[in-house]
């Protein structure tokens, strides 16, 4: 009876065992009454409860070093049930050196980290692939066996949910099959990829401050378009993951005989790099060919909308030579409702497409839209870019190619 229930702060609670639809366990604390553990127990139970001031999550995946109580906290964190043992690994490696391939190390070093420094920040993972059959749900399946019920899965909805406190004190969170339609998913990602707080809320309660020290990993069949970055990108690792030749239908099952022994290799690894960024990997170490395949297609759809805007409107006003200022740039895309980033679009215009401002305030055709998306011009002074009807339409064909 003493280790079955608890006092939190001024709450009594019961440990319970909650069913997994896998058949494993998970153990739960259930809010129970005083008085209903006198009935069960004598007038005289609650005087042997063991007593804590209130919650906390330090995560420990190490049994040596795991503590239930810190201080006088309960340590909300759970305990993982493999512990390593010394044996063969054959399976998990080659099963990473699929995931990682040439960056297997990396990857390595990215498992022992999460495994040993629990609370150090770290890239977002995104393994991606448009083809079936590469590995990417057993990665996440074969995590959730180690980390246990300190690895959620999400989905898209879930993470843009205000409630979050079913997920806001896990190590991993991880979400298949992403796509983040909008820029503000993506930067509260990025923002929660490197807090070291943040704000919990749960249905019903206010909002509460916490420590936060979640790694994200994402998983998609869009290998293009699953999430919106910009070419300085620093905090998304992207790992193209090919097919296997031939599916190994046992695969997850090796993988999970092998945690223990894997577990040891970790514990026993020399780490392969040093902390040189506070995500511990430098951004040139996780620059892969499908990050930067990623970015491209983000600028390209950028330099497309504004290439159309700009097309749409010399071909109104029937003008081979077009010139603006960034704000009457600005207000065109406005008119044609096109949503942008101004640091974005300037990037376009002065690196990507290396136009250049005249030196001085001259005079020029300024370009005016009415609600009516009508077009005229009136003749203003400022310091303005040309561009061109034939430029507009070699970027085109440029950018056609470049999808192909």
């Amino acid at each position: 009876m003493k280790n079955m229930y608890l006092r939190i702060g001024t709450s009594y609670f019961k440990r319970s065992l909650y069913p997994l639809s896998s058949g494993d366990f998970i153990e739960i604390l259930v809010i129970w009454s005083a008085e209903l553990i006198r009935q069960d127990h004598g007038k005289d139970a609650l005087s042997e409860i063991e007593k804590f001031d209130g919650f906390i999550c330090i995560p420990e995946n190490r049994p040596e070093y795991f503590k239930k109580r810190v201080q006088d906290y309960y340590n909300t964190y759970h305990q993982i049930s493999k512990s390593p043992s010394e044996g063969d690994i054959t399976s998990t490696l080659s099963f990473l050196t699929h995931i990682f391939g040439a960056q297997l190390e990396l990857g390595l070093d990215y498992l022992q980290l999460i495994y040993l420094r629990p609370t150090q920040i770290l890239p977002i993972l995104c393994l991606v692939s448009k083809e079936r059959s590469t590995g990417k749900s057993t990665f996440l399946k074969w995590l959730k066996e180690i980390f246990e019920y300190n690895l959620t899965f999400l989905t898209n909805s879930d993470f843009t949910s205000n409630f979050n406190s079913d997920w806001a004190a896990k190590l991993l969170v991880c979400i298949d099959e992403v796509l983040f339609k909008t820029d503000e998913l993506t930067e509260r990602i990025k923002y929660l990829s490197t807090t070291n707080t943040f704000k919990t809320e749960a249905k019903g309660k206010d909002k509460k401050e916490a420590s936060f020290f979640g790694k994200f990993i994402l998983c998609s069949n869009n290998e293009t378009s699953f999430v919106k970055i910009d070419a300085d990108e620093i905090r998304f690792w992207i790992i193209k993951i090919n097919r296997y030749q031939k599916e190994d239908v046992h695969l997850l099952e090796k993988l999970i005989a092998e945690i223990p022994a894997f577990l040891y290799f970790l514990t026993n690894r020399k780490l392969s790099t040093e902390n040189q960024s506070r995500m511990w990997f430098t951004p040139e170490q996780i620059r892969t060919n499908a990050l930067l395949k990623l970015i491209r297609h983000n600028s390209n759809q950028i330099e497309r909308e504004l290439a159309n805007a700009l097309m749409n409107t010399m071909e109104s006003l029937d003008i081979e030579t077009l010139d603006f200022c960034f704000s009457d740039l600005l207000n065109i895309l406005n008119k044609f409702k096109i949503k942008y980033d101004p640091v974005e679009i300037k990037n376009v215009i002065r690196k990507n497409w290396k136009l250049e401002q005249a030196k001085n305030s001259n005079q020029y055709q300024k370009v005016s839209i009415t609600n009516d998306l009508d077009f005229y011009q009136n003749l203003t002074k400022g310091r303005y870019y040309t561009i061109t009807r034939k430029f507009l339409s070699d970027f085109s064909d440029e950018l056609m190619k470049t999808n192909d």
